[in-house]
Protein backbone atom coordinates (compact mmCIF):
# COMPACT_ATOMS: atom_id res chain seq x y z
CA UNK A 1 0.00 0.00 0.00
CA UNK A 2 1.03 3.47 -0.84
CA UNK A 3 1.39 4.58 2.91
CA UNK A 4 4.34 5.38 4.71
CA UNK A 5 5.65 3.49 7.85
CA UNK A 6 6.19 6.15 10.66
CA UNK A 7 3.57 4.37 12.49
CA UNK A 8 1.77 0.84 13.53
CA UNK A 9 -1.40 1.43 12.34
CA UNK A 10 -2.29 -2.37 12.71
CA UNK A 11 -1.87 -2.16 16.33
CA UNK A 12 -4.71 -3.78 18.41
CA UNK A 13 -6.75 -2.30 21.43
CA UNK A 14 -5.40 -3.37 24.97
CA UNK A 15 -7.95 -5.45 27.08
CA UNK A 16 -8.73 -2.40 28.96
CA UNK A 17 -9.83 -0.49 25.87
CA UNK A 18 -11.76 -3.21 24.43
CA UNK A 19 -13.71 -3.57 27.86
CA UNK A 20 -14.28 -0.17 28.56
CA UNK A 21 -16.27 0.11 25.12
CA UNK A 22 -18.18 -3.04 25.37
CA UNK A 23 -19.49 -1.10 28.89
CA UNK A 24 -20.12 1.79 27.85
CA UNK A 25 -22.35 0.26 24.71
CA UNK A 26 -24.04 -2.12 27.19
CA UNK A 27 -24.65 1.67 29.35
CA UNK A 28 -22.84 0.77 32.22
CA UNK A 29 -22.67 3.16 35.01
CA UNK A 30 -18.39 4.07 35.12
CA UNK A 31 -16.56 6.13 37.78
CA UNK A 32 -13.92 7.80 35.72
CA UNK A 33 -10.77 8.19 37.39
CA UNK A 34 -8.91 8.86 34.66
CA UNK A 35 -10.51 12.24 33.72
CA UNK A 36 -7.98 14.59 32.70
CA UNK A 37 -10.00 17.15 30.52
CA UNK A 38 -10.34 20.28 32.44
CA UNK A 39 -13.55 21.56 31.29
CA UNK A 40 -15.48 18.34 31.53
CA UNK A 41 -14.30 17.72 35.32
CA UNK A 42 -17.19 20.27 36.78
CA UNK A 43 -14.73 23.23 37.49
CA UNK A 44 -16.22 26.62 37.63
CA UNK A 45 -15.12 28.32 34.37
CA UNK A 46 -15.72 32.70 34.06
CA UNK A 47 -17.80 32.85 30.61
CA UNK A 48 -17.41 36.08 30.28
CA UNK A 49 -14.20 36.24 31.23
CA UNK A 50 -13.23 33.57 28.86
CA UNK A 51 -15.56 34.63 26.34
CA UNK A 52 -15.51 38.20 25.96
CA UNK A 53 -11.48 38.69 24.85
CA UNK A 54 -12.94 36.98 21.61
CA UNK A 55 -15.43 39.47 20.66
CA UNK A 56 -12.95 42.12 19.37
CA UNK A 57 -12.71 43.51 15.82
CA UNK A 58 -9.08 42.97 16.09
CA UNK A 59 -9.78 38.95 15.23
CA UNK A 60 -11.49 40.04 12.32
CA UNK A 61 -7.92 40.96 11.04
CA UNK A 62 -5.60 38.51 9.57
CA UNK A 63 -2.14 39.47 10.50
CA UNK A 64 0.41 36.45 10.05
CA UNK A 65 3.39 37.14 11.92
CA UNK A 66 6.05 33.72 12.06
CA UNK A 67 6.38 33.46 15.88
CA UNK A 68 3.26 34.83 16.76
CA UNK A 69 1.33 38.32 17.50
CA UNK A 70 3.43 40.37 19.53
CA UNK A 71 0.94 41.23 21.79
CA UNK A 72 0.37 37.73 22.47
CA UNK A 73 3.81 37.19 23.11
CA UNK A 74 4.18 40.46 25.49
CA UNK A 75 1.40 38.73 27.28
CA UNK A 76 3.26 35.56 27.60
CA UNK A 77 6.87 37.47 28.76
CA UNK A 78 4.41 39.25 31.37
CA UNK A 79 3.35 35.70 32.67
CA UNK A 80 7.07 34.49 33.24
CA UNK A 81 8.00 38.37 35.14
CA UNK A 82 5.38 37.72 37.24
CA UNK A 83 7.11 34.47 38.30
CA UNK A 84 10.32 36.36 38.42
CA UNK A 85 12.23 35.71 35.05
CA UNK A 86 12.65 38.07 32.62
CA UNK A 87 11.85 36.69 28.94
CA UNK A 88 12.20 38.82 25.63
CA UNK A 89 9.46 38.49 23.28
CA UNK A 90 11.50 37.94 20.56
CA UNK A 91 12.61 34.67 22.40
CA UNK A 92 8.87 33.20 22.26
CA UNK A 93 7.50 31.23 19.48
CA UNK A 94 3.59 30.36 19.23
CA UNK A 95 2.36 27.48 18.57
CA UNK A 96 -1.13 25.39 18.11
CA UNK A 97 -0.50 23.39 21.50
CA UNK A 98 2.70 21.69 22.58
CA UNK A 99 2.26 18.46 20.37
CA UNK A 100 2.73 21.25 18.22
CA UNK A 101 5.79 22.39 19.81
CA UNK A 102 7.51 19.11 20.16
CA UNK A 103 6.57 18.72 16.22
CA UNK A 104 8.65 22.18 15.44
CA UNK A 105 11.68 20.95 17.74
CA UNK A 106 12.32 17.98 16.18
CA UNK A 107 12.02 19.40 12.69
CA UNK A 108 14.44 21.74 13.69
CA UNK A 109 17.09 19.71 15.26
CA UNK A 110 16.93 16.34 14.19
CA UNK A 111 17.58 14.94 10.58
CA UNK A 112 15.30 11.18 9.57
CA UNK A 113 16.63 8.62 11.83
CA UNK A 114 18.38 11.03 14.83
CA UNK A 115 17.66 10.60 18.13
CA UNK A 116 15.97 12.56 21.34
CA UNK A 117 16.17 10.80 24.64
CA UNK A 118 13.05 10.98 26.63
CA UNK A 119 11.76 10.04 30.72
CA UNK A 120 10.84 6.80 31.31
CA UNK A 121 8.18 6.41 32.54
CA UNK A 122 6.68 9.42 31.01
CA UNK A 123 3.09 10.16 28.87
CA UNK A 124 2.99 7.75 25.97
CA UNK A 125 2.80 10.82 23.33
CA UNK A 126 6.63 10.99 22.71
CA UNK A 127 6.99 7.87 20.51
CA UNK A 128 4.03 8.62 18.27
CA UNK A 129 5.56 12.65 17.64
CA UNK A 130 9.18 11.39 17.18
CA UNK A 131 7.99 8.95 14.46
CA UNK A 132 6.15 11.39 12.86
CA UNK A 133 9.02 13.37 12.25
CA UNK A 134 11.22 10.08 11.36
CA UNK A 135 13.04 10.76 14.78
CA UNK A 136 13.60 7.76 17.02
CA UNK A 137 12.70 7.53 20.81
CA UNK A 138 15.71 6.53 23.04
CA UNK A 139 14.48 6.66 27.21
CA UNK A 140 16.43 7.47 30.40
CA UNK A 141 15.27 6.35 33.70
CA UNK A 142 13.58 8.01 36.41
CA UNK A 143 13.66 6.30 39.91
CA UNK A 144 11.56 6.39 42.86
CA UNK A 145 13.45 5.70 46.05
CA UNK A 146 11.83 8.09 48.62
CA UNK A 147 10.20 10.05 45.73
CA UNK A 148 11.14 10.38 42.33
CA UNK A 149 14.59 11.15 41.27
CA UNK A 150 16.41 11.55 37.35
CA UNK A 151 19.26 8.65 37.17
CA UNK A 152 21.80 10.37 35.21
CA UNK A 153 23.88 7.39 34.24
CA UNK A 154 20.98 6.18 32.63
CA UNK A 155 21.20 9.16 30.89
CA UNK A 156 24.48 9.30 29.90
CA UNK A 157 24.05 5.35 28.82
CA UNK A 158 21.27 6.39 26.30
CA UNK A 159 23.45 8.87 24.97
CA UNK A 160 24.37 7.59 20.78
CA UNK A 161 26.44 9.24 18.00
CA UNK A 162 23.13 10.71 16.64
CA UNK A 163 21.22 12.10 19.73
CA UNK A 164 20.45 15.60 19.60
CA UNK A 165 18.33 16.66 22.64
CA UNK A 166 17.17 15.46 25.68
CA UNK A 167 13.62 15.92 26.93
CA UNK A 168 12.33 16.81 30.55
CA UNK A 169 9.17 16.93 31.93
CA UNK A 170 9.06 18.97 34.95
CA UNK A 171 6.79 18.03 36.53
CA UNK A 172 6.75 14.39 34.72
CA UNK A 173 3.40 12.98 34.02
CA UNK A 174 2.30 10.70 35.90
CA UNK A 175 5.08 10.96 38.52
CA UNK A 176 5.00 14.35 39.69
CA UNK A 177 8.51 14.47 39.65
CA UNK A 178 9.78 18.05 39.29
CA UNK A 179 13.36 18.18 37.90
CA UNK A 180 15.79 19.18 41.02
CA UNK A 181 18.16 22.35 40.56
CA UNK A 182 21.20 20.12 40.49
CA UNK A 183 19.50 17.43 37.95
CA UNK A 184 19.01 20.83 35.69
CA UNK A 185 22.12 21.90 35.81
CA UNK A 186 23.74 18.40 35.12
CA UNK A 187 21.40 18.24 31.97
CA UNK A 188 22.67 21.51 30.70
CA UNK A 189 26.32 20.88 31.63
CA UNK A 190 25.29 17.60 29.76
CA UNK A 191 24.12 19.20 27.00
CA UNK A 192 26.64 22.00 26.14
CA UNK A 193 29.64 19.33 26.54
CA UNK A 194 27.92 17.32 23.67
CA UNK A 195 26.38 20.11 21.61
CA UNK A 196 22.45 18.89 22.10
CA UNK A 197 19.62 21.03 23.33
CA UNK A 198 17.55 20.70 26.38
CA UNK A 199 13.89 20.53 25.77
CA UNK A 200 11.82 21.03 29.12
CA UNK A 201 7.96 20.42 28.89
CA UNK A 202 6.59 22.52 31.80
CA UNK A 203 3.22 22.73 31.11
CA UNK A 204 1.82 21.34 34.90
CA UNK A 205 4.69 23.70 36.04
CA UNK A 206 2.34 25.89 37.97
CA UNK A 207 0.41 23.08 40.17
CA UNK A 208 3.15 22.00 42.75
CA UNK A 209 2.03 19.78 45.17
CA UNK A 210 3.51 20.73 48.92
CA UNK A 211 6.51 22.12 48.56
CA UNK A 212 8.62 20.04 46.58
CA UNK A 213 12.52 19.85 47.76
CA UNK A 214 14.95 21.53 46.00
CA UNK A 215 12.84 22.38 42.49
CA UNK A 216 14.59 23.86 39.63
CA UNK A 217 13.83 27.04 38.52
CA UNK A 218 11.92 27.12 34.94
CA UNK A 219 13.97 26.42 32.78
CA UNK A 220 13.80 29.89 30.27
CA UNK A 221 16.46 30.71 32.80
CA UNK A 222 18.90 27.97 31.22
CA UNK A 223 21.86 29.73 29.94
CA UNK A 224 24.79 27.10 29.51
CA UNK A 225 23.05 25.57 26.56
CA UNK A 226 20.39 25.73 23.88
CA UNK A 227 16.90 25.02 25.57
CA UNK A 228 14.15 24.93 24.71
CA UNK A 229 10.52 25.57 27.47
CA UNK A 230 7.64 24.31 26.27
CA UNK A 231 4.33 25.39 28.31
CA UNK A 232 0.46 26.43 27.05
CA UNK A 233 -2.98 27.28 28.24
CA UNK A 234 -4.16 24.27 27.92
CA UNK A 235 -2.67 23.43 31.80
CA UNK A 236 -1.86 27.16 32.60
CA UNK A 237 -5.49 28.23 31.90
CA UNK A 238 -7.30 24.92 32.02
CA UNK A 239 -8.23 26.10 28.17
CA UNK A 240 -6.97 23.09 25.99
CA UNK A 241 -9.63 23.62 23.30
CA UNK A 242 -8.12 27.67 22.71
CA UNK A 243 -5.01 25.54 21.10
CA UNK A 244 -2.59 28.17 22.23
CA UNK A 245 0.86 26.90 23.18
CA UNK A 246 4.43 28.62 23.16
CA UNK A 247 8.35 27.88 22.68
CA UNK A 248 10.90 30.10 24.67
CA UNK A 249 14.54 29.58 23.38
CA UNK A 250 17.37 30.16 25.41
CA UNK A 251 21.14 29.60 25.91
CA UNK A 252 23.87 30.92 24.69
CA UNK A 253 23.24 34.45 22.40
CA UNK A 254 24.35 33.08 18.93
CA UNK A 255 22.60 29.65 19.45
CA UNK A 256 19.36 31.61 20.13
CA UNK A 257 19.56 33.86 17.44
CA UNK A 258 20.50 30.59 14.88
CA UNK A 259 17.44 28.76 16.65
CA UNK A 260 14.97 31.55 16.38
CA UNK A 261 16.04 32.29 12.97
CA UNK A 262 14.90 28.61 11.88
CA UNK A 263 12.05 27.95 14.02
CA UNK A 264 10.07 31.06 12.74
CA UNK A 265 10.84 29.65 9.18
CA UNK A 266 9.19 26.16 9.90
CA UNK A 267 6.54 28.53 12.09
CA UNK A 268 6.00 30.40 8.99
CA UNK A 269 5.41 27.61 6.89
CA UNK A 270 2.25 26.43 8.88
CA UNK A 271 1.18 29.70 10.39
CA UNK A 272 -1.27 27.26 12.43
CA UNK A 273 -2.37 29.63 15.08
CA UNK A 274 -5.43 31.21 14.85
CA UNK A 275 -5.62 35.21 15.31
CA UNK A 276 -8.44 34.82 17.94
CA UNK A 277 -6.64 33.01 20.65
CA UNK A 278 -3.92 35.32 20.24
CA UNK A 279 -5.59 38.42 20.89
CA UNK A 280 -7.12 36.44 23.46
CA UNK A 281 -4.24 35.46 25.08
CA UNK A 282 -3.49 38.40 27.65
CA UNK A 283 -7.12 38.08 29.25
CA UNK A 284 -6.98 34.29 29.40
CA UNK A 285 -3.94 34.25 31.48
CA UNK A 286 -4.62 37.35 33.75
CA UNK A 287 -7.82 34.77 34.46
CA UNK A 288 -5.45 31.84 34.98
CA UNK A 289 -4.09 32.81 37.97
CA UNK A 290 -7.79 32.88 39.75
CA UNK A 291 -8.29 29.24 37.85
CA UNK A 292 -4.75 27.67 39.35
CA UNK A 293 -5.92 28.57 42.48
CA UNK A 294 -9.22 27.31 42.23
CA UNK A 295 -7.66 24.06 40.79
CA UNK A 296 -4.74 23.50 43.11
CA UNK A 297 -7.35 23.28 46.18
CA UNK A 298 -9.08 20.39 43.60
CA UNK A 299 -5.54 18.77 43.43
CA UNK A 300 -3.72 19.24 46.95
CA UNK A 301 -7.55 17.77 47.94
CA UNK A 302 -7.72 14.72 46.18
CA UNK A 303 -3.83 14.03 46.92
CA UNK A 304 -4.77 14.21 50.33
CA UNK A 305 -7.91 12.08 50.48
CA UNK A 306 -5.58 9.46 48.39
CA UNK A 307 -2.89 9.13 51.24
CA UNK A 308 -5.76 9.60 54.03
CA UNK A 309 -7.97 6.50 52.65
CA UNK A 310 -4.91 4.47 51.68
CA UNK A 311 -3.06 4.60 55.21
CA UNK A 312 -2.71 1.57 56.71
CA UNK A 313 -3.86 -0.41 53.64
CA UNK A 314 -1.94 -2.97 52.09
CA UNK A 315 -1.88 0.19 48.96
CA UNK A 316 -0.29 3.01 49.28
CA UNK A 317 0.42 6.54 46.93
CA UNK A 318 3.55 7.40 45.45
CA UNK A 319 5.12 10.59 46.11
CA UNK A 320 3.93 13.35 43.87
CA UNK A 321 5.44 16.68 43.74
CA UNK A 322 3.15 18.18 41.26
CA UNK A 323 0.67 17.83 37.99
CA UNK A 324 -2.79 16.68 37.86
CA UNK A 325 -2.14 12.86 38.33
CA UNK A 326 -1.35 9.96 41.22
CA UNK A 327 0.29 6.87 41.39
CA UNK A 328 -1.32 4.08 43.56
CA UNK A 329 0.83 1.11 44.60
CA UNK A 330 -1.61 -2.11 45.02
CA UNK A 331 -0.36 -5.25 46.34
CA UNK A 332 1.58 -7.53 43.62
CA UNK A 333 -1.12 -10.26 43.80
CA UNK A 334 -2.26 -9.30 40.60
CA UNK A 335 -0.41 -6.93 38.03
CA UNK A 336 -1.55 -3.59 37.13
CA UNK A 337 -3.46 -4.42 34.07
CA UNK A 338 -5.03 -7.30 36.30
CA UNK A 339 -6.03 -4.87 38.61
CA UNK A 340 -7.57 -2.63 36.21
CA UNK A 341 -9.34 -4.94 34.72
CA UNK A 342 -10.98 -6.23 37.91
CA UNK A 343 -12.27 -2.79 38.95
CA UNK A 344 -13.79 -1.59 35.55
CA UNK A 345 -15.14 -5.00 35.04
CA UNK A 346 -16.61 -5.76 38.56
CA UNK A 347 -17.05 -1.94 40.15
CA UNK A 348 -16.96 0.26 36.85
CA UNK A 349 -14.21 1.93 38.08
CA UNK A 350 -11.67 3.00 35.35
CA UNK A 351 -8.12 3.65 36.45
CA UNK A 352 -4.82 3.45 34.22
CA UNK A 353 -2.61 0.73 34.85
CA UNK A 354 1.05 1.37 35.12
CA UNK A 355 2.30 -0.22 31.93
CA UNK A 356 0.37 2.60 30.12
CA UNK A 357 3.30 5.19 31.06
CA UNK A 358 6.62 2.80 30.99
CA UNK A 359 6.23 2.29 35.09
CA UNK A 360 8.37 -0.69 35.72
CA UNK A 361 7.05 -1.16 39.24
CA UNK A 362 3.80 -3.89 39.50
CA UNK A 363 1.27 -3.43 40.31
CA UNK A 364 0.13 0.54 40.15
CA UNK A 365 -2.92 2.33 38.68
CA UNK A 366 -2.79 6.35 37.45
CA UNK A 367 -5.05 8.01 38.41
CA UNK A 368 -6.16 11.31 37.83
CA UNK A 369 -6.25 14.20 40.43
CA UNK A 370 -8.66 16.86 38.52
CA UNK A 371 -11.61 14.05 38.99
CA UNK A 372 -14.33 15.72 40.93
CA UNK A 373 -13.90 14.83 44.54
CA UNK A 374 -17.26 13.29 45.12
CA UNK A 375 -16.29 10.63 41.85
CA UNK A 376 -12.78 9.89 43.50
CA UNK A 377 -13.92 9.46 47.04
CA UNK A 378 -16.63 6.91 45.92
CA UNK A 379 -14.41 5.20 43.05
CA UNK A 380 -11.12 4.58 45.73
CA UNK A 381 -13.88 3.38 48.51
CA UNK A 382 -14.85 0.10 45.70
CA UNK A 383 -10.97 -0.09 45.40
CA UNK A 384 -10.38 -0.49 49.48
CA UNK A 385 -13.50 -3.31 48.99
CA UNK A 386 -11.63 -5.28 46.79
CA UNK A 387 -8.32 -5.01 49.03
Amino acid sequence: MPFSNRLDWAARPNRLTELLEARRAQGARLLDLTESNPTRAGLDYDKQAILAPLAGESSLLYRPHPAGLESARRAIAAYYAARGHEVDPGQIILTAGTSEAYGFLFKLLADPGDEVLVPRPSYPLFDYLARLEGVAVRQYRLVYDHGWWLDLESVRAALGERTRAIVAVSPNNPTGHFLKADEQQALVTLCAERGLALITDEVFFDYPLGSPRGRAPSAVTVGGALSFTLNGLSKAAGLPQMKLGWIVVSGPRELLEAAMARLELIADTYLTVGTPAQEAAGAWLEWAERFQRRLRTRLEGNLAHLNSALSGTPAGVLECEGGWYAILQLPRTRSDEEWALELLRGDGVLAQPGYFYDLDQEACLVVSLLVEPEVLREGICLLLARL
